[in-house]
């Protein structure tokens, strides 16, 4: 069997591949080994955002594309991704100025184009007792901006279903075993549970997420992988204890953590830990849980909250340059290594937010436009509908 791509791995980047490769017209096939989204993809803080807090480490155009897409997804998918309103507390001891963050956000607002979702408003002191539970003492201002929330798996499984309705072949469970590139093409060894299948096509496209290394090292002759390190982000999943949006400034290291209600239970997260281990390994530490819940009781000293011992939890790994700097200050840019500049047969994508995954897809196709025929397009994904799937 021959395709033109081959996309291993059915998270958030594998589904923005098939769907634009699809919807360019390419004969498409995903390969995943246990089901869509089932690692890093649903894991997530389940925010589509431009991400605010990356105007303080410079990386304007990745908020940029960051909000145009969140745009393009509250208009292609409503029933998926809807708006919900952010507040950012700050007191006494904060390490940012009320006159920095309304800076923020006014630059946040005009990189998003100044549109009506990007909007911002400081609370008035007489509103704050709106704001259930949060403590009061020392509090010097409150600003509300509006970020998007989506359900990270039924997103992926969206946009893989988008991808299938467009024309790309899905193969799951199926476990990649290997592959062999040329010039002319890369043979994919699969295994289901059929037995064993070789596959052609033109090019084969890695998006294993933190298993990326591993797919690389199956592929002869050999590729060099690029220099990254797994960053463990873990969420707690509590009781709906709240039923407000916040954005918090965790006292013990200043870093951002999002308490946002969803599906009737309460988010708090994330941490940003190197993990060393097997990404399969992934789970959330119990300082890492014991972080969280000190954040959450800075801010809502009166909240009943279960023991520590019987918290949910869950913990997903971002891929990351690998670097001496902490997580929060390396870049977030997507990062993409071919075998072959001029002609790639083999892509990894790297890296890269659930916000911009089809920007992500629309780059991979550019760089992978050498190696391909010309086909006649089937879609523009910048005006494919998402639909819920069942």
């Amino acid at each position: 069997m021959k395709y033109d791509i081959v996309v291993i791995g059915a998270g958030i980047q594998g589904a923005g591949v098939a769907q634009a490769a699809a919807a360019a017209g390419y004969s498409v096939l995903v390969v995943e080994q246990t089901a869509p989204a089932a690692g890093t993809s649903s894991k997530s803080s389940k925010l589509i955002h431009g991400g605010l807090r990356y105007l303080e480490t410079a990386q304007f155009g990745l908020v940029r594309e960051s909000l145009h897409e969140r745009a393009l997804l509250l208009r292609l998918a409503p029933e998926l991704v809807k708006l919900r309103p952010l507040h950012i507390p700050l007191y006494e001891d904060s390490t940012r100025s009320p006159l920095t963050i309304r800076a923020g956000l006014s630059l946040y607002s005009l990189l998003a184009g100044l549109n009506k979702d990007s909007l911002f408003t400081q609370l008035g002191r007489d509103n704050w007792s709106s704001l259930t539970g949060l403590r009061q003492d020392k509090l010097k201002a409150v600003f509300r901006y509006y970020e998007a929330q989506t359900d990270d798996a039924a997103l992926t499984r969206s946009v893989l279903q988008s991808a299938v309705i467009l024309g790309a072949d899905l193969l799951m469970p199926a476990r990649f075993v290997g592959a062999e590139r040329n010039g002319q093409c890369c043979k994919v060894d699969i295994e289901t549970a059929k037995g064993h299948e070789s596959i052609s096509c033109r090019v084969l496209v890695n998006c294993a997420g933190p298993w990326a290394g591993d797919v690389l090292a199956r592929i002869t002759p050999a590729l060099s992988s690029p220099s990254i390190e797994l960053v463990q982000g873990s969420h707690l999943l509590l009781p709906p204890v709240l039923d407000q949006y916040f954005y918090l400034e965790a006292p013990q290291d200043k870093r951002a953590v999002f308490v946002l209600p969803w599906e009737g239970r309460l988010l708090v997260g994330t941490t940003e830990k190197v993990h060393k281990d097997a990404p399969e390994k992934a789970t959330c530490s119990p300082e890492e849980r014991d972080y969280l819940l000190a954040t959450l009781r800075h801010y809502f000293p009166n909240l009943v909250l279960p023991e520590a011992g019987a918290v949910e939890t869950m913990a997903g790994l971002r891929v990351l340059p690998r670097s001496d700097k902490n997580a929060f200050a390396r870049p977030r840019e997507v990062m993409f290594a071919v075998d072959d500049e001029a002609r790639p047969r083999v892509l990894s994508i790297m890296g890269g937010k659930l916000t911009t995954y089809r920007a992500t897809a629309q780059e991979a196709m550019l760089r992978l436009a050498p190696s391909l025929p010309t086909k006649e397009r089937r879609a523009d994904t910048a005006l494919v509908s998402l639909i819920p799937v069942d």
